[in-house]
């Protein structure tokens, strides 16, 4: 019997499980018998149960499985793609049933700790040149996920703002004029003229002017602020929170099952 008691708030809902098993690729043969394969559903709460604590890959409880067949099959869901096409599922689920906010868009940005570097890390210009990682987020109008870019720390959010365009899972098309809101770190000629080309309305604050509305405007708030209460749902994935991967895929593929939870968290079949 294991020692550990694992706490159900670190594991994901049933409908979660649901929505990922039609994802999953078949396992591959076996022509000369031996164990039978763990089962993918087992497999899928322990990655989310790491997601959730932030616990080691080898500190996973025994009860959940072992971590090195835990880890094989992470490995090869990313490689599949597995976590994109569940973030996709959802965006898609929630498109159907409630409709999402395409016209008013949110790119940031949020710095984590890499503390073991590794790709697409590199020295925080806020933490004493310490290696970090950058997490570029665009998020809809109520503030679903859907387009995820990793970089280095030292990126600045301006070259990045094409990138995470382009890497939406899904091709989302608003019936209004999208605007794109960003804050000072994005008031460049060459990003206005950017986003102008990809159809958006500049909604992009210069410096001061969000402060100077804020103090005239009665209840004033900056519409990006949605982004930012995303980063916050991130951060509560404890493995986010501090960046141990050191292969920018695996880190991505973890990002990826976050946004894929928040996004069916608020589909209506979310249970």
């Amino acid at each position: 019997m294991s020692e550990y008691t694992i706490d159900a708030q670190f594991l994901p809902p049933e409908s979660l499980w649901q929505a990922a098993e039609p994802l999953l690729p078949a396992h591959r043969p076996r022509p000369r018998g031996g164990r039978p394969p763990m089962p993918d559903r087992a497999a899928f709460f322990a990655i989310f149960y790491l997601l959730r604590t932030g616990i080691q890959w080898k500190a996973l409880p025994r009860c959940l499985g072992a971590a090195s067949t835990v880890h094989d099959r992470f490995q090869q869901w990313r490689e599949a793609g597995v976590f994109a096409q569940l973030w996709a599922s959802g965006l898609l689920e929630f498109d159907i049933k409630v409709g999402l906010d395409l016209e008013w868009q949110a790119l940031d940005s949020a710095m984590t700790k890499s503390p073991r570097g590794g790709e697409a890390t590199g020295p925080n210009p806020t933490d004493r040149g310490k290696k970090g990682t950058k997490r570029h987020l665009l998020t809809e109008g109520k503030g679903l996920p859907i387009g995820l870019v990793v970089t280095g720390a030292n990126r600045h959010d301006k070259t990045q703002v094409e990138a995470v365009l382009d890497s939406q899972p899904l091709v989302l098309l608003s019936e209004e004029t999208p605007h794109f809101c960003a804050d000072k770190g994005y008031d460049f000629a060459d990003v206005r003229s950017l986003i102008g080309l990809w159809g958006f309305e500049d909604h992009i604050k210069s410096r001061g002017q969000e402060a100077s509305e804020a103090a005239t405007i009665p209840g004033y708030r900056a519409r990006r602020w949605v982004c930012e209460r995303t980063h916050s749902w991130m951060n509560r994935f404890r493995r986010l929170l501090i960046r141990w991967e050191k292969k920018k895929d695996n880190y991505l593929a973890l990002l990826h099952l976050a946004c894929a939870f928040i996004v069916w968290r608020h589909c209506p079949v979310f249970g």
